[in-house]
C-alpha cells in the first residue's frame, strides 16, 4: 500500500504561505528602509500581519488544495483571504491609533506577498499534476448508479490523470435497490473508498440519503454526477439556498493562469522591445516626421475589451485628413498612404508605438486586432459571433493578422475572424510565441500591407 502524504498538503501550504508573507514583509522593509532590521511601528506592522494572517487563513481554510486541480479557484480564495487580512490589519492599526506605519512599506509587502503566492501555488500545481501523472498521491473511488453515466466519468478520469483518481469497483442503481443496508454498508466499507460518485438519471431521494450518511458517518466524500451532457467545459453551478443551479455559457473563461502568465509575458515583452528598440523607434519618429508633413504619431479611437473605448497609437502612415469624408479602410494601392507609410505598412513598424498601448493594459501582444465601432457595426450585422471576440484584450498582432493580413472590406474582416475565434478557443502562451515568431516573418519578408 502506497504511503498518503496529501494529508500533509494542507500544513505544508499553510506554513509555507506564513513564510512567504515574512519574505515579503522583511524585503519590503529592506526597499523601504534600505536594512533587514525592524524596530518601532514596522516590528508593530509585520507582527500584526502575521497575526491576521494565521486568524484569517485559519478561518477561510485557503491553505486546502482540492481536485480537481484549478489554479484560479485556488487563487481567487487567496485574494478574498488577502482582503479579509487587509481590512482586519486595518482595524487593529486604526483601533490602536498606529498611524506612522509607511505607506510604501505596506503596499510593497503585500504586492510582493501575491506575486510569490501565484508563483508558489503555479509551481506547486505544476508538481502536484506531473506526480499525479506518475501514479502516485491517487484517491480510489467508487461509482454507484448508471451506467452510461459511469462509463463517460471513467473516460473522463482516463483521459485526466492529473485528477489522481482509481476506480475501486461500480455498483448498478438496481443492485443496489435490491441490497439490504447493512449489506450496501459493507460492500461500500470493504471497498475502502476516498469517494464515491453517485451517478444518476432519476435518483432516488431516499437512497440518496441514505448513501450520505454512510458518507458522512464514514468520512467519504459524496460527489453527485448528473446526466447532462455539455459540448464545452463553460458550466458553473451556482447554489440557490438548497436548489443547485448549473450556470452554462457558449464562450470560454480563460483562466486566471493564462491571465496572469500573459499579462506578465505583455508587460516583460513590451518593456524590453521598447528599451532595446529605442534607437529605432528615434529613426521612425525622426523619418516620419521630416518625409510628410504633419506629426509622427497617429492616434485613433478602437474598441477594447468588453467593448470599452481607448485610443490606438501608430506612426502616421498617412498624409493628414486621410478621412475627412469618413472612416475607410485603406487599400493595397490607397492614394492616401505616404511612400515611407507604405514602407512602414509592408514591414509593420507603423504598428510598434502599440507596445505602449500594451504597458498601459489597454491591449495585449497577441490578441484580435482592434476594430473602430463603424466597422465592428457592420461586422456584427452579419456575423454577431464577432462580438465574442471583444472578451479578449485586443492584440498588436494576431492570428488573423498572420495569416491573413490587412482587411480591405467587411467581408474579408469577417473572415479574418474566422482565425481569431480559434485562437479564443485556445488561447495559452505557446500559440501567442508562435504567433509572434510568424509576425517577425511577415516583418522580414515585408508581406504586411
Amino acid at each position: 500500500m502506497s504511503i498518503r502524504y496529501s494529508k500533509h498538503l494542507p500544513a505544508a501550504v499553510f506554513g509555507s504561505d506564513l513564510l512567504l508573507l515574512n519574505i515579503a514583509l522583511y524585503n519590503s522593509h529592506l526597499i523601504t528602509f534600505d536594512t533587514y532590521l525592524v524596530q518601532n511601528t514596522s516590528a508593530i506592522f509585520i507582527a500584526v500581519v502575521n497575526i491576521a494572517w494565521i486568524i484569517v487563513s485559519l478561518a477561510s481554510r485557503n491553505f486546502n488544495i482540492k481536485r480537481p486541480l484549478v489554479l484560479r479557484d485556488n487563487i481567487n480564495k487567496f485574494l478574498l483571504t488577502l482582503i479579509y487580512n487587509l481590512l482586519l490589519v486595518f482595524s487593529i492599526i486604526y483601533f490602536f491609533k498606529i498611524y506612522d506605519i509607511s505607506r510604501s512599506e505596506v503596499m510593497i509587502s503585500y504586492s510582493l506577498f501575491f506575486l510569490l503566492i501565484i508563483i508558489h501555488r503555479s509551481i506547486l500545481f505544476f508538481f502536484l499534476d506531473y506526480y499525479r501523472k506518475k501514479g502516485y498521491n491517487h484517491r480510489q473511488i467508487l461509482i454507484i448508479g448508471d451506467e452510461n453515466i459511469a462509463a463517460r466519468l471513467v473516460s473522463s478520469f482516463s483521459h485526466h490523470p492529473e485528477y489522481g483518481y482509481d476506480l475501486t469497483d461500480f455498483i448498478t442503481e438496481n443492485q443496489i435497490s435490491n441490497m439490504p443496508e447493512d449489506l450496501l454498508v459493507n460492500n461500500i466499507l470493504a471497498k475502502r473508498p476516498d469517494e464515491i460518485f453517485i451517478c444518476y438519471k432519476e435518483m432516488n431521494g431516499e437512497l440518496l440519503k441514505k448513501l450520505i450518511r454512510i458518507g458522512d458517518e464514514n468520512f467519504i466524500k459524496i460527489k453527485v454526477v448528473s446526466d447532462l451532457i455539455l459540448s464545452n467545459n463553460y458550466a458553473q453551478l451556482v447554489n440557490y439556498d438548497s436548489v443547485p443551479v448549473l450556470h452554462i455559457t457558449s464562450h470560454p473563461e480563460i483562466s486566471f493562469k493564462i491571465r496572469v502568465l500573459k499579462r506578465c509575458f505583455d508587460v516583460l515583452f513590451s518593456t524590453g522591445v521598447m528599451v532595446a528598440g529605442a534607437p529605432a523607434f528615434l529613426i521612425l519618429y525622426i523619418v516620419t516626421k521630416s518625409t510628410s508633413k504633419g506629426p509622427a504619431f497617429y492616434k485613433q479611437e478602437r474598441i477594447g475589451r468588453h467593448e470599452k473605448p481607448f485610443y490606438i497609437y501608430k506612426f502616421r502612415s498617412m498624409f493628414i485628413d486621410a478621412e475627412k469624408f469618413g472612416p475607410q479602410l485603406s487599400s493595397e494601392n490607397d492614394p492616401r498612404i505616404t511612400k515611407w507609410g507604405r514602407v512602414m505598412r509592408k514591414t509593420r513598424l507603423d504598428e510598434l508605438p502599440q507596445f505602449w498601448n500594451v504597458l498601459k493594459g489597454e491591449m495585449s501582444v497577441v490578441g484580435p486586432r482592434p476594430e473602430r465601432q463603424h466597422f465592428i457595426e457592420k461586422i456584427v450585422e452579419k456575423t454577431p459571433n464577432y462580438k465574442k471576440l471583444l472578451r479578449l484584450k485586443p492584440g498588436l498582432t494576431s492570428i488573423g493578422q498572420v495569416h491573413y493580413g490587412y482587411a480591405e472590406n467587411i467581408d474579408q474582416m469577417r473572415t479574418r475572424m474566422r482565425y481569431d475565434l480559434l485562437y479564443l478557443q485556445n488561447v495559452n502562451l505557446n500559440s501567442d510565441l508562435d504567433i509572434i515568431y510568424k509576425t517577425v516573418k511577415v516583418m522580414i519578408q515585408r508581406k504586411g500591407k
